[in-house]
């Protein structure tokens, strides 16, 4: 099946077409690093053609929910060596996906300061998980223009940071409503600046990222996930394909590794101006070899690539579940049940135990 056969992205030639999503687990330690636990989770799932690591931040602003990771500090980047350490010696790649929540966070999450994004603009309908139980969104406090352009700068010593850390490459968390998401909404992004306004100026940010980070790490070691049709976090596109088509032909001026598109993972009936085959009106843009993600399976995973539009699928609460999911497949083997209570933090149950085939 197409799912096990090897392919080559960027440098790296992967063992099979199978990717591990990135998926928040809220299992850092206070100060941002990671633990022995974390360790073995990654190491347990090195059988996939290529990981992404669960969404890590750049910067102390950046944090937005409990116990995530950080790649800021010496010693979150000295604790995410021995998980990179871990996967490549089980034969397995890695990448660090980087994260800038924006006003996705809260400030009980932020030592009493407020979310930052584009403009001042809440998120409505939704409430945030935080060590005092859910909250409405605040207003997020407007970012400067001087602070967006440190924000460009985080994220490329962030890149930096992973490469330190031994990751095979970046991929840029510009998914699912986060900073550089919000930056191409216009329903949250209504700046007057360079970064604001045409469709041009909100892809500004997220484009002078994927360059710095290009020119810092080099070709092949840079990616990029987007959700083009997504609503979740109060995202609106008025015109979704024009300004993706506008954002995918920059990207395709860049030595990236790959692109990671998103499908629809909520009702879009409210939005006629959203194409519904996500992979098929975006995949045929870009240059680059494409991970396909959301609710794939098997069956499904191996459809898409038969398209010959995408060239690998990911998956998140599957392997999550099982760590051993490519043999799974290959023997069409049944899979564990997810354990849902202890998908966002914890400790080890739900988390390093689920059994192997070998074990059930």
């Amino acid at each position: 099946m197409k799912l096990l056969e090897s392919i080559k992205v960027g440098d790296h030639t992967l063992k099979n077409r199978m990717v591990m999503a990135p998926m928040t687990r809220s299992r850092a330690n206070p100060n941002g690093t990671v633990g022995e636990s974390t360790v073995l989770y990654y190491a347990q799932r090195a059988s996939a053609g290529l990981i992404i690591s669960e969404a890590i931040n750049i910067s102390e602003e950046a944090i937005g929910s409990p116990l995530t990771p950080g790649i800021y500090s010496p010693e979150q980047i000295d604790s995410w060596k021995k998980v990179t350490r871990a996967v490549h010696e089980k034969g397995g790649l890695i990448y660090a996906q980087l994260w800038h929540t924006g006003r996705v966070g809260h400030s009980l999450v932020k030592n009493g300061e407020l979310p930052v994004a584009p403009s001042a603009i809440a998120i409505k309908g939704q409430q945030h998980f935080t060590k005092e139980g859910l909250k409405d969104y605040e207003i997020p406090r407007a970012l400067s223009t001087s602070e967006v352009e440190k924000i460009v700068e985080e994220y490329k010593q962030a890149a930096i940071n992973a490469i330190e850390a031994g990751f095979d490459g970046v991929e840029l968390h510009a998914a699912f409503g986060y900073l550089p998401n919000q930056f191409l909404a216009e329903s949250s992004n209504q700046r007057s600046d360079q970064y604001g306004g045409s469709a041009e100026n909100r892809n500004r940010f997220v484009i002078e990222i994927m360059h710095e980070m290009t020119k810092a790490i080099g070709s092949n070691k840079v990616a990029i996930r987007l959700s083009p049709t997504s609503t979740y976090n109060t995202i609106v596109h008025q015109n979704p394909v024009e300004q993706f088509t506008l954002v995918l032909n920059e990207l395709n001026k860049l030595p990236l590794s790959y692109l990671h598109l998103m499908n629809v993972p909520f009702p879009i009936d409210q939005f006629p101006q959203y194409p519904v085959a996500v992979i098929d009106t975006f995949g045929k843009l870009t240059q680059h070899p494409l991970i396909a993600n959301c609710g794939y399976t098997r069956e499904t995973g191996e459809a898409e690539l038969e398209k010959g539009i995408a060239t690998l699928i990911s998956y998140g609460i599957l392997f999550l579940a099982n760590p051993d999911l490519p043999e799974r497949f290959e023997r069409d083997a049944a899979l564990n049940e997810i354990d849902k209570a202890t998908l966002y933090g914890g400790k080890d149950a739900g988390y390093i135990d689920y059994p192997f085939l070998a074990e059930s």
